[in-house]
Order: structure tokens, then sequence, then C-alpha cells
């Protein structure tokens, strides 16, 4: 047998941010927190956050996956303030969002927007790679802060959607090395200078030949009354 007690606080919650930097911060939000203490140790026990906060959070998420042409679902444990804005940092460098998401409200903000729910993916602590523009690109900055010797066992990608397709952390591993839109809208352009670029050249060289022509022609004309003037 052991005892127990329970009591509760309220806490101001005055550093949440909210995810989209050109936004202002949110009003501080009063949080209850329960610890309910034991004999043996105690336990901590968060109530549920509000209705309101729900709603704000699915929003939240919806303009994410209105922005995003696919995510990257990571799992994470034990990371530094330091190291979770490292990451943030490197995924905005390529035109990307990473936040925490709290799952259930994540899922659904995905049946709202008819996105493909990763049900296996969305479970315990889960962050997510939102890809914007440029999914390739931030499944590669992912990849790379996994490699990174400081994330060792405290980042690990279990997979993440491209358009209608679920990806598991191979085909995450594929994406990652697909073309960015930068390079595609290049390489695009380097197709269509190419072909007229080649039509450019065709048309000097037939105008060159058409001058060439003419220019022999002339001296033709010029060569013949010559020779007519010298025999008079």
């Amino acid at each position: 047998m052991f005892t127990r007690a329970a009591f509760c606080i309220v806490i101001t919650q005055v550093t949440s941010r909210n995810i989209f930097a050109d936004r202002a911060s949110p009003a501080p939000t009063k949080i209850y927190h329960c610890v309910m203490a034991k004999s043996d140790g105690k336990e901590e026990i968060s109530l549920a956050i509000s209705r309101a906060r729900k709603e704000e959070l699915v929003a939240q998420y919806v303009e994410l996956l209105d922005a995003s042409n696919g995510f990257v679902v990571v799992e994470y444990k034990g990371m530094s303030v330091p190291l979770v804005d490292e990451l943030r940092k490197k995924v905005r460098e390529a035109n990307g969002q990473y936040i925490v998401t709290k799952n259930t409200l994540f899922t659904k903000a995905l049946q709202q927007k008819e996105w493909p729910v990763p049900d296996d993916l969305l479970k315990g602590p889960t962050a997510v790679a939102f890809g914007m523009d440029n999914l390739p690109g931030v499944a590669k900055a992912v990849l790379e802060i996994t490699d990174d010797a400081l994330y060792d066992n405290k980042v690990e990608i279990t997979g993440g959607v491209m358009g209608t397709d679920i990806l598991d952390p191979k085909r995450v591993d594929a994406v990652s090395k697909l073309p960015t839109l930068d390079e595609l809208r290049a390489q695009i352009a380097g197709l269509i200078v190419s072909p007229a670029q080649g039509i450019v050249n065709v048309l000097y060289s037939a105008t060159g030949q058409v001058v060439n022509v003419l220019q022999a022609y002339i001296d033709d004309q010029d060569g013949g009354d010559g020779g007519d003037e010298a025999a008079a």
C-alpha cells in the first residue's frame, strides 16, 4: 500500500512560438499541470489542451499542408534545444518547415485535406519536416542531420508522404536524390534554350550560304564585264 496526494498548478506558457516566422507570437496560454505524488516516487500528468488551442493547431497544420508538396516524418528523443534549433535551421535553408506535431491533431488535418494518413508513422514523439516546394531538398537536409554524430540515436526518419504515396525510409532516401525544383527549372531551361540555339545556328549558317552565293554571282558578273572591256 502507498499513500497518494494530488495537486494542480496553473502555468502560464509564454515561450510558445507560432510555427510561421512571419506571424506574431500567440498570446500566453494557461496550461493546467498536475503532479500525482506517491510514497515510492511521483509521476507527472498533463491535462489535455483546450479546444481552442486544438483548433488553432489543426488550422496551422492545414496551412502547412496547403503550402507543401510532401513531408518527412521524424521520430526524435533526447535532443537539446541547440540541436533542435540546428535541425530547424537546416530544414528552413532547404525551404521547408520543421515542427513537432500532435499526432491526433495532425491526423485530423490530413483527413481534412484528403492527404494519405500514415497511421504507423504517427506514433510516439513525432516531428514533421514539410517540403513546401522542395521535398527532395528537405529530405536530403534531414538525412544529413541523421548522419551527423551529434544526432546519433536522437533522430530517425520513419517515413513520409509525397502526393498520394506513403513513403518508407528507403523511399525517402530515394526522394532525397531527386533534382530539386531549382535544378528542374535549370534543366527545363536548358532543354528550351538548346533547340532555340540550334535553330539560330541553322539560320545563321543558311544566311551565310545565301550571302556567299550572292557574292559569288556578283563577282562572276564583275569578272564578265571586265573581260568584255578588255576585249574591246
